[in-house]
């Protein structure tokens, strides 16, 4: 169990998404209102490489959920408007 060196409380494992240290896990204060900051790393340093390519990882991950999801959306849409569609065309047939 580790604990702050600031207020002696219990520290929690939180994970890093900060371009120099992506995924990187490391120790913190659990108290949010003390504001300790970093006791410790969690993980030990990631080596360059990986620190340069998973932020490119983590963009394109995002972008590509923001389009499927922008794809799910239109998708629902044409949806409702093709049982709109139906109906208008059922309502036709029978009134005609």
């Amino acid at each position: 169990m580790v604990r702050c060196n600031r207020c002696g409380s219990i520290a929690v494992i939180k994970t890093s998404w900060t371009p120099t240290n992506p995924g990187r896990r490391f120790y913190c204060c659990s108290k949010r209102v003390a504001n300790c900051g970093i006791v410790d790393w969690y993980d030990p340093p990631m080596c360059d490489r990986s620190v340069q390519i998973i932020p490119g990882l983590l963009n394109s991950m995002n972008q590509l959920q923001g389009e499927a999801l922008e794809k799910a959306n239109e998708a629902k849409r044409n949806k409702k408007w093709l049982i709109i569609s139906w109906i208008l065309f059922f309502l036709y047939l029978v009134l005609k």
